[in-house]
């Protein structure tokens, strides 16, 4: 599903630079300490719960945002279906929420490269929440996720240049029952940065399409048999000395969760930023293709690029797999790689070139071209597209702001619907929970 926008029905005019910069710095405030409200399993700070809307909510916006009653629609069982135009508001405090289990993932991340401690994570799993400024979710983490690419440097390289494995993520289990009762089920995080090494960077660039492992069965042609973009392959099943692929690590953890929560309404929801959007959408594949039985798994998607051929679509929509493309419209990255086939069309540039003329030929010299390079790509699940320009206060901006997680969680906060793309309150939301309004 595609949501169209138009422009804005607020006030568009331009915004000086301090104003762009707060418009979109949702969540980048660490909260200050103030004493919380306990509601925790056993009333202790540290046990105590505020399930989050971009920062903490109180008691009156978490009831608004219960979800039990209807858990599976928002979780995609009917593709959303009513829900994205105009915008449901449960569904839109629950993609904001997911947003900032991957906001956790960056501001966890080391980042200094000087350090030894380069591209882990810098808190520990009990508190890597509460550390990374998102506090009091009821989740908590149970393993940390690292991807190992492919790729080998040379050894003159610079270390951190060359360094094969790197922190990417974690996976958290919904603990507090107060938040599992708003829910209506007990709730799997698995939440993915995006891209951050030079490794992860090279990976990314690897846009041939290759056939996953295990489908060399297929008794079709190989333009048929599901494929997904050769560096992203990678980093999801490359492992390094003795770390284990991502790969091995969720399913391992996958098959711990539902062994001890099996017989409980459960729900596991991938949330993934740019690379992370990517590695989240093999992940339900490959979770839904070992885990037979498994219970819905759902992708929420951020700023996602394109990740498979039209086979690996079909198979995503056979598995009941369940996909929420966050998309803006300006953003370069969800454009890319490769040319992107709708609807299992036979040819992709019959727009450009039309039938009957002598450009025909040209045409169809490069879509041979594309097809034998595997550069024919397929976008997957549902898509709510937004776009920088319905916002009031992100005139201009750059690539890399059009691509921010931050300007996509403001987005998601301001949009409406295809009639009335902005709300007016967007704005004082966003600086309520920077504290500044």
């Amino acid at each position: 599903m595609r949501i169209s926008s138009v422009r804005p029905c607020t006030s568009s005019n331009p915004v000086t630079t301090p104003q762009l910069e707060q418009a979109i710095a949702i969540n980048t405030r660490r909260p200050t300490k103030k004493k919380q409200v306990k509601v925790g399993l056993t009333g202790s700070k540290k046990n105590s719960v505020k399930c989050g809307y971009i920062g903490s909510i109180d008691g009156s916006l978490m009831e608004a945002g219960k979800v039990s009653k209807r858990w599976r629609e928002y979780q995609g069982i009917k593709n959303w279906e009513g829900l994205l135009d105009p915008l449901d508001e449960n569904l839109r405090r629950e993609i904001i929420r997911y947003g900032n289990f991957i906001q956790a993932t960056y501001h966890s991340y080391n980042l200094d490269i000087s350090s030894p401690s380069y591209g882990t994570c810098r808190y520990p799993k009990r508190s890597l929440l509460d550390d990374s400024g998102f506090r009091e979710t009821g989740y908590r983490v149970c393993r940390n996720l690292t991807a190992n690419s492919g790729i080998r440097l040379p050894r003159w390289m610079p270390a951190w240049m060359a360094m094969q494995s790197s922190w990417i993520g974690y996976v958290a289990v919904c603990q507090n029952k107060k938040e599992i009762a708003r829910l209506g089920r007990r709730d799997v995080v698995i939440a993915l940065r995006g891209t951050v090494t030079c490794l992860e960077w090279l990976e990314n660039l690897r846009a041939t399409l290759t056939p996953i492992p295990g489908t060399c069965g297929y008794s079709c042609p190989e333009s048929e048999v599901p494929m997904v973009e050769s560096g992203f392959l990678s980093l999801y099943t490359s492992t390094f000395e003795n770390r284990p692929s991502l790969q091995t690590l969720l399913n391992h953890e996958i098959s711990r969760i539902l062994e001890k929560y099996g017989d409980e309404p459960l729900s596991f929801t991938i949330t993934g930023h740019s690379l992370g959007a990517a590695l989240a959408t093999v992940a339900a594949y490959d979770i839904k293709k070992t885990f037979g039985n498994s219970p819905l798994v759902t992708v929420i998607s951020f700023a996602g690029p394109r990740v498979g051929n039209w086979s690996f679509r079909c198979e995503l929509e056979k598995q009941g797999t369940k996909i929420l493309r966050i998309v803006n419209s300006d953003d370069l990255i969800t454009k890319v790689p490769g040319f992107v086939r709708e609807n299992n069309q036979q040819t992709l540039f019959s727009d450009n070139f039309p039938a009957n003329t002598a450009a025909a030929g040209l045409g169809g010299w490069v879509q041979k071209l594309v097809e034998d390079m595997q550069w024919v790509y397929a976008d997957v699940g549902c898509e709510l597209r937004l776009s920088s320009r319905d916002s009031p206060y992100l005139s201009g901006g750059n690539i890399a702001t059009c691509h921010d997680l931050k300007t996509y969680l403001h987005l998601v906060d301001g949009f409406v619907g295809s009639n009335c793309p902005f709300r007016a309150t967007a704005r004082k939301i966003i600086n309520k929970n920077l504290g500044t309004g």
